[in-house]
């Protein structure tokens, strides 16, 4: 039986949220028991969506994060930082934590500091897997010896929501760990540990850690056809028939291939498209299979994914909806009602997808945050002695 250490921890684990968006982080922590009693971001739009959906928004304080005074914060066992991505993500510039938006992260940080030795004996930084190879692993180097300076060790662990609701989205997360007795298992990752992290883990200037944790669901290989939202055929969503013919005809022909059998079939299949540039052309390319893209912050064409009806001889096509958005961010009760898809699909394209939240709250955060997994059977402790270099200097490289 797992021994309690005693953490001063109420019922409650209290959360502070920063980046906090529309939310969906604060709906995956709530699973585990977490109550958010904070949250920031930037954006009064996503503010707007936020308290229609919790009724309790007077917390939620807009503005820039680099505003935020760490000494008035509340008191929380966890803060949660799901930090802008645009400089990192694959379809950014990658310029890294150097980037305009993506060096919020140091905004972050600078609250912690301020909050001293009240700040949370546990944080997250929820960001893109390409903070693991940006500027060629520095950057992810230097996002954890920020956080060891704090006084922090640090586990990393990839997570796709495709494990749990039918979107590829592969994430990463940074926890960080200030309490006693840091428990650690090398070798055992569960699968969420991937070779692009070994890096940190190797590098004996950092101070890192390993905590056991369960394997995760598999990835799902299907299931967005069951999660469309069913709109009438004559719908004025669907395009019209000029709209659709161009579509098809951007399709090369391993595309138009992959269309064409759908169309045949006496089933009705569902799949996504992008809108692509491919030797300067605008093209569509259609998913091979019944998953969803990475949604995006929709900002243009090329960011928004299409819904392609096939079967029955038919091919009908329209933009996905803020319905949809939603549904595979895990997050299908949401209040969208009053808010135009656009809004909807600009505040959950950068988000985090809930069951993914939640999964990693209930096997790891709250165990950490309760002390219950600092001492499990079997398991070792390590108190590893490092040396930091300048964190400004690791994050200008």
């Amino acid at each position: 039986m797992s021994e309690i250490l005693p953490f001063p921890t109420p019922t409650m684990p209290r959360v502070l949220e920063f980046f906090a968006g529309v939310g969906l982080a604060r709906m995956g922590l709530q699973q585990a028991g977490f109550k958010t009693v904070w949250a920031n971001d930037y954006s009064s739009q996503k503010a707007a969506l936020y308290r229609a959906q919790f009724g309790d928004g007077g917390h939620y304080e807009v503005g820039n994060v680099f505003d935020v005074d760490g000494a008035t914060l509340p008191d929380a066992e966890l803060a949660w930082a799901s930090s802008p991505c645009t400089d990192l993500s694959l379809a950014g510039q990658r310029t890294g934590l150097a980037g305009r938006e993506s060096n919020a992260f140091f905004g972050f940080t600078k609250a912690l500091r301020e909050m001293g030795e009240r700040r949370p004996q546990t944080i997250v930084l929820e960001n893109v897997v390409g903070l693991a190879s940006s500027h060629e692993g520095e950057d992810l180097a230097a996002v954890v010896r920020e956080f060891n300076e704090l006084e922090y060790s640090c586990d990393v662990l990839a997570l796709d929501a495709r494990r749990w609701v039918p979107q590829s989205r592969p994430r990463l997360f940074v926890v960080g760990h200030r309490g006693p007795n840091v428990p650690h298992a090398v070798g055992d990752d569960a699968g969420v540990r991937l070779d692009n992290l070994q890096r940190v883990f190797g590098d004996p200037t950092l101070l890192t850690h390993q905590m056991p944790i369960s394997a995760p669901p598999v990835p799902l290989t299907q299931g967005f056809g069951n999660i469309t939202e069913q709109i009438p055929l004559d719908d004025t969503r669907w395009w019209d028939d000029q709209r659709t013919a161009a579509f098809d005809a951007s399709l090369s022909p391993i595309q138009r291939e992959r269309v064409e059998r759908l169309r045949s079939s006496p089933r009705t299949s569902y799949r996504t498209a992008y809108r692509r540039t491919r030797n300067g052309v605008p093209v569509w390319e259609v998913r091979p299979d019944d998953i969803a893209g990475c949604l995006r912050t929709a900002r243009g064409g090329s960011s928004k994914q299409a819904v392609v009806r096939l079967g029955h001889g038919r091919m009908q096509v329209r933009w996905m909806t803020g319905v949809e958005y939603a549904r595979l961010m895990g997050a299908g009760e949401y209040r969208i009602d009053g808010f135009r898809d656009s809004e909807v699909q600009f505040a959950f394209g950068d988000a985090v997808a809930v069951p993914a939240v939640g999964w990693l709250a209930e096997e790891y955060l709250l165990p950490l945050v309760t002390g219950v997994a600092a001492k499990q059977k079997d398991q070792t402790y390590v108190e590893p002695k490092h040396e930091h270099t300048s964190r400004r200097a690791s994050a200008a490289r």
